[in-house]
């Protein structure tokens, strides 16, 4: 463990600050160190090994697209891409379907076919885009320069022009900042890094009006509360209202890195040949590892066992809130979970790890729950008891 630590510490730019373990292999929502210590995973690489570890189905049907081909550029057509395109259409209500390697870039796109739009409209390049505060995109620049934490922005400016910032949740504010050059309003439906704070119906559907009364695009990033987190396969679906785009990733490919963006209606035909590009996006592997993932969220009917044991988790989790005076609060939907401490969180992770637990933070005082959604009750039970001994050890 120690020698693959150092190597990684001599050879890895230090853009990440690791905890000390060496993961080496994944059975069910466990995963295993070099020492073949076992760890209950309550983050699922950070929410997207949404089906565990070592499912069968989905590990065979990417050996056998494997033994098939891996790529083929975007010149041609592949079979597995299409399939993914149709059931991500289908499952999201979109209508066209752009697949990119990663979350970051599906938001890159996003903001892309934004501008575009507004261009084809006014003929101007002046569109605005309307972000949020405490918002997390991405760390590409595009992506960047619409994630409201300024701390991720000081030492890359100038960011790129014509992004707005209003209040999550507080209509009142996006309408201050609206004129008539915005040609977006984008959003997380549930703020990940941010805090886990899911927006509010009334505020997501008076966005919705906004947007449909001036001909703005609604875009939301779902990358990290989509793809069943919340219990729908999209976690504005639980709310009723329908984006114009939306952004993708995480959990669509069940651990192959895959991005997706889409659109509907006037979104829809935006972008033409020439206008955005990918090489590594389409590309047959990652088609056939959404095709699975979708596949097995259908027939283990896996929304429906979401619904079910997040009901559970909160229960616990709300009862830790009225046990121990350090938790504040708890906030989030379906398996996407957060405890707001009122001190950092640090310790408690690092203590879980010895007692083998994974979680991880949202900043300095919330620890974030997101878990497999294949996970169990008992699973939940146990993770509770090992929480519950690091909050104990530290009173």
């Amino acid at each position: 463990m120690n020698k693959t630590i150092e190597k990684a510490e001599e050879y890895f730019l230090h853009t990440y600050n690791r905890y000390p373990i060496v993961l080496d292999h994944g059975k069910g929502v466990y995963l295993y160190d070099d020492n073949q210590k076992r760890y209950l995973d309550f983050a699922a690489g950070i929410g997207v090994f949404a089906l565990g570890y070592e499912n069968t189905t989905y590990n065979n049907a990417l050996k056998q697209q494997i033994d098939k081909v891996i790529h083929t550029s975007n010149l041609f057509y592949n079979k597995p891409s299409a399939d993914a395109a149709e059931k991500f259409a289908e499952a999201s209500g979109m209508e066209k379907v752009f697949f990119t390697n990663s979350g970051t870039e599906a938001i890159e796109g996003a903001i892309k076919l934004a501008r575009k739009y507004y261009y084809q409209k006014t003929g101007s390049a002046e569109g605005e885009i309307i972000a949020m505060n405490h918002s997390f995109h991405g760390r590409s620049m595009g992506a960047l320069a619409v994630t409201g934490q300024p701390k991720y922005q000081e030492a890359f400016g100038p960011m790129i022009p014509n992004i707005k910032f209003a209040e999550f949740n507080n209509l009142e504010s996006v309408k201050a900042e609206m004129s008539e050059n915005t040609c977006a309003i984008l959003l997380e439906t549930i703020q990940g890094e941010g805090g886990l704070y899911p927006a509010t119906e009334e505020f997501l559907e008076g966005v919705e009006k906004i947007c449909k009364e001036h001909d703005i695009l609604l875009m939301l990033d779902e990358i990290q509360c989509g793809m069943g987190r919340v219990g729908e396969m999209f976690a504005y679906q639980a709310y009723g209202v329908i984006p114009d785009v939306i952004a993708s990733a995480k959990a669509i490919g069940g651990g192959i890195p895959v991005g997706a963006f889409a659109a509907r209606g006037k979104a829809a035909n935006v972008l033409e040949p020439g206008d955005h590009g990918t090489t590594y996006g389409f590309n047959p592997l990652a088609g056939a590892a959404i095709n699975v993932v979708f596949d097995i969220y259908k027939e283990s009917n896996l929304l429906e066992h979401v619904k079910e044991v997040s009901e559970y988790l909160e229960e616990k989790l709300d009862n830790l809130v009225t046990e121990y005076f350090c938790v504040k609060e708890r906030r989030g939907k379906g398996l996407m979970q957060g405890l707001e401490f009122d001190h950092p969180v640090n310790d408690y992770i690092a203590k879980a790890q010895e007692l083998g637990l994974i979680i991880i933070s949202a900043g300095a005082n919330v620890i974030r729950f997101l878990p497999p959604l294949v996970i169990e009750k008992e699973h939940i039970d146990e993770m509770i008891g090992i929480l519950e001994c690091c909050l104990t050890e530290s009173a």
